[in-house]
């Protein structure tokens, strides 16, 4: 049990910037270390997570603490995820009320930006490689268009788009793979 505190510890301490920045650490440390989920399973838990209200990063621990140690290990994953950046976060922003305009704090505000969108490559390239392997390369790019064209271009939200998505692989794609 204390690897599930550590993993989520870890993951959430280090993920500056809210959930789209802890989602790499915590699928390094679920999928990667741990083996607690595995690709195909984190990829469904980060998409309902998603289509769900509320933060991304409690959901998921919420899921993974039940999967491997019941009721108990939702607490201490919620703990891990949540106690620590609470105390954080009241530190942090009473020094940065302090130091708002020091070049310094907006300096490194901004140096974190380019960090967190190559983390988020990455775990998209991850994921992406067993979708491709899975479903093929045309039913990749025609849900990867029509999700591309329902957000950006329709507006959509996307809980919708993740809905359909989830309807379009329980539905159509079992005729494909069979």
């Amino acid at each position: 049990m204390i690897q599930l505190f550590i993993g989520f510890f870890v993951a959430n301490i280090l993920g500056y910037g809210g959930g789209p920045s802890s989602i790499p650490l915590i699928y390094e440390e679920v999928v990667e270390r741990y083996h607690w989920l595995s690709n195909e399973a984190f990829s469904n838990v980060l998409a309902l997570g998603n289509a769900l209200p509320g933060p991304i990063a409690t959901k998921i621990a919420a899921f993974v603490g039940y999967d491997t140690y019941g009721i108990w290990g939702v607490l201490i994953a919620l703990t891990a995820t949540i106690v620590p950046t609470v105390v954080l976060l009241i530190i942090l922003m009473n020094y940065l009320q302090k130091h708002r305009a020091s070049p310094v704090i907006k300096g490194m505000t901004l140096l974190i930006q380019p960090i967190l969108a190559v983390m988020m490559f990455v775990i998209i390239v991850q994921m992406s490689r067993e979708s491709l392997q899975t479903i093929g390369t045309l039913q990749f790019l025609l849900i990867g268009g029509v999700a591309y064209w329902a957000l950006m271009i329709r507006k959509f939200h996307p809980a919708f788009v993740i809905a359909g998505a989830f309807l379009y692989g329980g539905i159509v794609l079992p005729f494909f793979m069979t």
